[in-house]
């Protein structure tokens, strides 16, 4: 565990110098990231300005589902996409044998291996977004379900890693990923309303299909203590069982590589 972490910790730093090389550029990164927070706040203010609620969710509550999707939002763009974007990359050069060459999993290395520093602006936008919420909502979380809240932010970003890797199995095979990665960045943004203001074919799809409620609607109910404690642990279960799975699609892509440099 301790390498794994050093190798992590490795490649951030690598990450962060390059980015720090172009300090203009960092700024500039960062201050795109405080409009698109507010960009992404808009349409919610403009929908609870002409009502109270929307099947039970009020302004507040929907701000602490913002909250967890632009802090979520934070580690995909982060993280996980810059290092999808290298992993296929890797594939279609065949550099991804190095890699596999190496004393470490191959899913942990591809996993962060590039980073967007600059998006650490979005994490701590959206842990004040969740901040103003409960204190616009008057009544603040009990010490259970704040920690019942962060581990099931957890939960959400397995479960948002593990769609993301899914598709990085099928790009052994497809190699071109850039309509499909188009279309699950598009599913996930739905992920920044409640599940409970789709209708209901939608939301089934949202909960069962793709999992989009597991990610930021049932974490935020968490916080906000209206989670049943079989929803909680369907959240977690739910995760971990997607992981289990991107794991096995992982593996059989592994097995199935052939590399492009031979």
């Amino acid at each position: 565990m301790r390498r794994y972490v050093a190798l992590l910790l490795a490649q951030f730093r690598v990450s962060a110098a390059a980015a720090m090389a172009y300090r203009a550029n960092f700024v500039l990164e960062g201050l795109l990231s405080l409009v698109w927070i507010g960009l992404a706040l808009l349409p919610l203010l403009v929908l609870f300005e002409q009502r109270e609620s929307v099947n039970g969710w009020d302004a507040s509550a929907s701000l602490v589902v913002i909250g967890y999707f632009t802090s979520l939002r934070a580690l995909l763009e982060g993280v996980v996409n810059p290092s999808l974007n290298d992993l296929i990359a890797r594939i279609r050069t065949g550099e991804l044998d190095y890699v596999l060459l190496k004393p470490v999993d191959a899913q942990i290395a591809v996993s962060a291996s590039h980073y967007a520093p600059w998006k650490v602006v979005d994490l701590l936008g959206g842990i004040a977004i969740i901040v103003w919420a409960l204190v616009r909502r008057g009544e603040m979380p009990t010490a259970g379900q704040l920690a019942l809240g962060v581990m099931l932010f957890g939960a959400g970003a397995i479960a948002m890693y593990s769609l993301w890797i899914a598709c990085a199995a099928l790009s052994f095979r497809l190699v071109r990923l850039d309509n499909l990665m188009f279309l699950l960045s598009a599913v996930f943004d739905t992920a920044r309303w409640p599940v409970h203001v789709f209708p209901g074919l939608w939301r089934v799809l949202f909960t069962f299909v793709v999992p989009i409620a597991l990610i930021t609607t049932f974490p935020a109910m968490g916080l906000l203590g209206t989670l049943t404690p079989l929803g909680a642990l369907g959240t977690v279960g739910g995760s971990l069982v997607m992981l289990v799975l991107s794991r096995l699609a992982w593996r059989a892509a592994i097995r199935g590589y052939t590399s492009a440099s031979s």
